[in-house]
């Protein structure tokens, strides 16, 4: 009888580490099966609260940065040295455009700065001294220091190009990016502004709810809506939630099945949008958008400047007409017009 009893307590204690080891293999299952997804633009993975993507989460988040390290010295331009640099994000190497006026910084003793946003560019197409030549060159040559990061992904950047949209991935790369520039010699820590185009915008915005260090902002042909507003008014007019064995699916897909939609989950999509947080907004924004721009709706832009003024913010709204996402057809006003709402507010 004893032997009976010490048996079945040998069975009951194998019984009870076989139902353990089954539970934690499951739930090690469905960790992995959510990592496979792997945060990409069109697939994202989705993770619970407090979810990445808030405001309040990524307030909460540090941006160390790290020194800036000049890679290679590239041809100076009319009147400012032109370099290949890097700086770490995330443990990630991240590259960048860096360029820094000739000659004597001004009274104080430092060069302000301005961090380059860029917009969407297949990471496969992306090259560091590929796009927005002319664009930084008149921030550069008009004395600022300018840093353009690379993002994770793109270029020589180590990680993987995540998406700006369904991932905070890009935004942390910029904000550790002014987290390494305030660690340059040459720059001027309380005179830093942003720049941003279409993705790059959408960056601007949230960086300048997030972190003070961002004295101005100005942003051309932004994405600068609503979470809502990206679901219903961009690309589609309207949104049907696909089942949830669906396979890989945009990020859009993959939040709402996750938290429902904006009208049955209001505050859930405000605490991922920088646009409920704009009484928050660090300095003055500048906003340029053409109307014949078929990748962003100038609608985005309008609402924005109208929240802003609406929270008693400095805001600036120029409209181009017929001009398209690049604003080609008027990109000598819009830069000169860039260059002095910056001058206005960091110089």
């Amino acid at each position: 009888m004893k032997r009976l009893i010490i048996a079945i307590g040998i069975a009951i204690i194998l019984i009870s580490a076989l139902i353990v080891f089954k539970n934690k293999s499951q739930k090690n299952q469905s960790t992995n099966s959510a990592d496979s997804l792997n945060n990409l633009e069109d697939r994202g993975e989705v993770v619970d609260s407090p979810y990445p993507l808030s405001i309040e989460y990524m307030r909460s988040q540090e941006y160390p940065g790290s020194e800036i390290t000049i890679e290679q010295t590239l041809q100076s331009g009319s009147n400012y040295n032109k370099y290949i640099a890097s700086y770490k994000s995330d443990g990630l190497k991240i590259y960048a455009l860096l360029t820094v006026p000739f000659g004597n910084p001004p009274a104080g003793g430092s060069w302000p700065v301005i961090i380059f946003n860029h917009g969407y560019i297949s990471p496969k197409e992306y090259s560091t001294t590929g796009k927005y030549i002319a664009y930084a060159d008149a921030f550069s040559r008009n004395g600022y220091i300018v840093l353009k990061s690379d993002y994770r992904g793109h270029g020589n950047s180590e990680g993987e190009a995540i998406g700006g949209y369904g991932s905070p991935a890009y935004t942390i790369d910029v904000l550790n990016a002014v987290a390494s520039i305030k660690k340059f010699e040459d720059a001027d820590v309380n005179r830093i502004g942003m720049w941003g185009h279409s993705m790059g915008g959408f960056i601007t915005l949230r960086s300048m709810v997030i972190s003070k260090d961002i004295k101005a902002g100005v942003i051309w042909g932004g994405v600068v809506a609503s979470y809502p507003d990206l679901i219903y008014n961009w690309r589609r007019s309207t949104f049907t939630p696909p089942p949830l064995s669906a396979g890989a699916r945009r990020w859009r897909d993959l939040l709402v099945a996750q938290f429902g939609t904006p009208a049955e989950n209001p505050n859930f999509w405000n605490s991922i949008s920088a646009n409920a947080y704009l009484k928050d907004v660090s300095g003055p924004i500048q906003l340029h958008h053409g109307t014949a721009d078929a990748s962003v709706p100038i609608a985005f832009s309008e609402k924005l400047d109208k929240e802003l003024k609406a929270m008693g913010k400095i805001s600036e709204l120029f409209i181009y007409r017929g001009d398209d996402h690049n604003l080609a057809n008027n990109f000598n006003t819009a830069i000169q017009r860039s260059v002095d709402f910056f001058d206005k507010y960091l110089k």
